[in-house]
């Protein structure tokens, strides 16, 4: 038998875990849509705070808070003259060995060699020129020399090809041979390259030879060229960032080195095609490190290699840049910097937008996106389900009743049912209809034994809508013993048809013309009243739509100009920066809506946090005054009035407690006999639901 073992998944994202489910992500979009964000900005906004909900993924500000991090991290790291310090140290230290050699000798040799140190220059590399001919009478400085030079010879190379450090631990004649080879062989493969003759498996080739000495192991050329320019850039930005005198004794030993190694040449050549391939790469740029602890050449270089990495992630997370987008994030950079979990974050980030757009929630014009109608919905029924679970359960009528039927109030008669009825079914009058039909022909059922009869019952839920004629399901009751006319003999079965089911009467239910006026002023804004009038309106307009579609509502914004709103154009509505509150024009289109519907009951919902400012002239334009100027006032009351004589009920919800706006609507109560509420800004919704259904309720 074989044995398995089980563990946690680990090569990516669980390939169990439910699908994330994009509409959590729009409600969060749709908060700040209501605020008054874009929807560029609101999707944004919500790349960069993450996704919500049971799948929650880290967003772009935390991964570039662990960047930032990681950055300061590396910085406190070590000094960049670590190498020219080292170097200093082995050659005072050769130098001493030598004259402890030459002091006790009394020659004229000794004092020359002696002279000759003390002429050395204070440029450790010009100094090592010097001194790479000079016969060392002390065999300890001539080891402590060679192994300053084999000091430089490694760090030089690590500091181009990562690795090589640890590769030319031993000196090794044959290993620094193979590392001409190595350096020539690329050399020309890159010269290929550039005419337009090197191939993939040229480059296989030199990768099955000389492969060992690329730890990164590239899979082509290109990888292979950025690779090397980034650490040849590192290099460069390191001589960049030392002090002058440093940046001139250290290009020495970095060149002597390379002479010594028989290495310059091929070095050089490198160089210049690396810079000539990727010259985007900062070259030049200095970089600044803060720790005290000494950083060889190799170590050096790779702290900024992965500086200059971070340094562009930062900008690509940052996407403060003109048409930035999620794709321009590295995903190999994400890994490196922040591990495997990064990378499914950064892609399910990605998935919002494509999941957004192909689900149909968003749509892409002249280049901006924008909300379409479904995603309006969505935002609607998620208004909707907030404002139901602040209203109060005990309240009847207030709740989401999903099951709620159309067909209005219960008149007390019944009739038959006729195909296509919705009506509840009279379950007392269906039955005596079957026992009365059965007992009126005895040719119909079935005969049993025994005292007690069987009558044949059609089950069905008493509001179902009846379709057609279904075969029954027997269910036994008990005869009363007589057999006098409409009851059932003992002993007989009475099946249920199509002709014995009755419906309950209903009253017509009347639909209602419904205007809902919200203020667009710029004051709702500064209140931070703006999005939850939004709020407000989108979950009254998803109410009346979804469970009244029978009624007809209005949506009317209005700041020194009033006109009609659609609820995708309110989802994204900004507001108006005017001067002016025009409740009198606000009226008039009120008004025209409700005599277009005259059957309808009225009922208008006004959500404003100041009193009338502005009206409309004869000749159609706006006139602003404040204090509000009398003929505000007066036309505004004479709107007011039309609507008392069409028998529609005003409510207000104030938003705000200003003595005048106070004064306004205590006038227009008593004329219109509507009421005033002054809800707090979070509980706006609730009142104006609350009380479209109080109104729908009261007024059948």
């Amino acid at each position: 038998m074989s044995r398995y073992r089980y563990g946690a998944y680990e090569d990516g994202p669980d390939p169990l875990a439910p699908p994330y489910d994009v509409r959590d992500a729009l409600d969060a979009m749709g908060d700040s849509v209501l605020d008054g964000t874009r929807p560029d900005d609101a999707l944004r906004e919500l790349l960069r705070r993450g996704l919500p909900g049971a799948q929650g993924r880290r967003g772009l500000d935390d991964m570039l808070r662990q960047v930032r991090e990681r950055r300061r991290a590396l910085r406190d790291r070590g000094r960049l003259d670590g190498t020219l310090e080292e170097a200093r140290a082995l050659l005072d230290t050769a130098i001493g060995q030598e004259r402890a050699e030459l002091f006790p000798d009394p020659s004229d040799d000794a004092r020359l060699r002696e002279a000759e140190l003390d002429t050395l220059p204070s440029d450790t590399s010009q100094a090592i020129r010097r001194l790479s001919d000079y016969d060392w009478r002390s065999g300890a400085a001539r080891q402590t020399f060679e192994q300053l030079k084999d000091l430089l010879r490694r760090e030089v190379l690590d500091a181009q090809f990562q690795g090589m450090k640890q590769a030319l631990a031993n000196p090794d004649p044959a290993a620094m041979e193979r590392v001409k080879d190595m350096m020539a062989a690329l050399n020309e493969m890159l010269e290929r390259d550039a005419r337009g003759e090197r191939t993939q498996e040229d480059f296989d080739r030199f990768m099955d030879e000389y492969g060992d000495m690329f730890p990164d192991d590239p899979r082509n050329l290109e990888e292979l060229v950025d690779s090397l320019a980034r650490r040849a850039a590192a290099m460069d930005r390191l001589l960049a960032s030392l002090s002058p005198e440093q940046r001139a004794e250290l290009a020495g030993l970095m060149e002597q080195a390379m002479q010594d190694a028989g290495l310059a040449m091929e070095m050089t050549r490198l160089g210049d095609a690396l810079r000539a391939r990727r010259p985007d790469l900062g070259w030049g740029q200095p970089e600044q490190m803060t720790g005290d602890d000494p950083l060889g050449m190799g170590d050096a270089t790779t702290a900024l290699a992965e500086l200059a990495d971070l340094s562009e992630l930062e900008a690509a997370l940052g996407q403060e840049y003109p048409g930035a987008r999620l794709d321009d994030i590295d995903e190999e950079a994400v890994r490196r910097a922040l591990g495997r979990q990064a990378v499914d974050d950064l892609a399910a980030l990605r998935r919002i937008e494509a999941e957004l757009e192909r689900q149909g929630y968003l749509q892409r014009k002249r280049g901006k996106l924008e909300l379409t109608p479904k995603a309006v919905r969505r935002l609607g029924e998620t208004a909707l389900r907030r404002v139901f679970s602040q209203l109060t359960t005990g309240r009847q009528g207030d709740h989401d009743q999903q099951d709620a039927g159309q067909a209005g109030e219960l008149t007390g008669s019944s009739r038959e049912w006729r195909f296509g009825d919705e009506q509840p079914l009279d379950v007392v009058r269906t039955v005596s209809n079957a026992i009365r039909r059965s007992a009126m022909d005895p040719g119909t059922g079935d005969t049993g034994s025994g005292d007690t009869g069987t009558a044949g019952l059609t089950t069905r839920p008493a509001t179902a809508k009846v379709a057609e004629p279904a075969a029954p399901n027997l269910t036994k009751i008990h005869g009363n013993g007589s057999n006098g006319p409409g009851t059932a003999r003992p002993g007989t079965a009475v099946k249920l048809s199509v002709d014995d089911f009755e419906v309950q009467e209903t009253e017509r239910r009347t639909g209602a013309a419904v205007c809902l006026l919200v203020d667009l002023s710029y004051s709702m804004v500064l209140r931070g009243t703006w999005a939850v009038a939004k709020q407000t309106t989108l979950a009254l307009h998803t109410l009346v739509t979804s469970k009244f579609p029978q009624d007809a509502i209005q949506i009317i914004g209005f700041s020194n100009y009033a006109r009609v709103l659609h609820p995708t154009e309110m989802a994204g509505l900004d507001w108006d920066m005017v001067q002016g509150t025009n409740l009198h024009h606000a009226l008039m289109i009120a008004g025209r809506h409700l005599d277009r519907h005259p059957d309808f009951e009225p009922i208008v919902l006004v959500v404003t946090d100041g009193e009338p400012t502005a009206h409309l002239r004869p000749d159609g334009r706006s006139l602003f005054d404040y204090p509000p100027s009398t003929d505000t006032l007066v036309l505004t009351l004479a709107e007011v009035d039309k609507m008392t004589r069409r028998g529609a009920c005003m409510n207000f919800f104030m938003l705000a407690e200003d003595r005048r706006l106070v004064s306004f609507v205590e006038e227009v109560a008593r004329r219109n006999g509507g009421r005033v509420f002054a809800p707090d800004a979070d509980r706006l919704g609730e009142y104006v639901v609350s009380d479209y259904l109080r109104v729908r309720r009261t007024r059948r």
